[in-house]
């Protein structure tokens, strides 16, 4: 069930609609600099959003974001070194976490990699089967249908190549990936 989320007028949103969870991470992450003077990005799964902000804080762009079909806030151990044919619906989670992330390739494009280990990474939307529309759910209003990758999260082509690449060129950055099944300061040190 999605978050309810408001248009905040001022502030490091601008006007975005934003959840408290995702507001109250990127206010967290700007005034303790957990980031430590990197490009951050704020994963809201509930809301399938993705915020990415600049070293000191300021939003450079949001967008809907494709996440893993499965709930949860933790990786299968050893997923990373499974065949995606043997991974099964309920295993395929986006977890939740601060993880460092860096540009690099799979086997077919230039990616982010959120966990190497995990193969979690967050790249742009791909085509896929017909049947999954990919496409077609990232652009769907709500985060109901967006449930559909084996973890990783799919973002649209402009928003990676116009925003993601940009701020994670020539420097690592970190993904704080916010839970879903536990709650928020469970996970992080948000002051409540």
């Amino acid at each position: 069930m999605a978050q309810a989320v408001r248009a905040e007028p001022v502030g490091r949103f601008g006007t975005e609609a934003v959840s408290n969870d995702a507001r109250d991470t990127a206010d967290w992450v700007a005034a303790s600099h957990d980031n430590q003077g990197l490009p951050f990005i704020v994963i809201d799964k509930v809301n399938a959003v993705v915020f990415a902000f600049d070293a000191t804080g300021g939003l450079r762009g949001t967008a809907p974001a494709l996440l893993g079909m499965a709930r949860g806030d933790a990786s299968v151990p050893g997923i990373g070194q499974r065949k995606l044919a043997t991974i099964t619906p309920s295993e395929r989670t986006t977890p939740a976490g601060r993880f460092k992330a860096s540009l690099g390739r799979d086997f077919e494009q230039d990616i982010l990699w959120i966990d190497y280990d995990a193969a979690l990474s967050m790249h742009r939307v791909i085509k896929g089967r017909r049947v999954d529309d990919r496409a077609g759910r990232l652009a769907s209003p709500t985060p109901s249908d967006n449930r559909i990758s084996y973890g990783c999260v799919n973002v649209p082509p402009g928003f990676y190549d116009g925003v993601v690449k940009p701020l994670f060129t020539g420097t690592v950055g970190i993904v704080y990936i916010l839970p879903e099944t536990k709650p928020l300061r469970s996970v992080f040190a948000v002051p409540g």
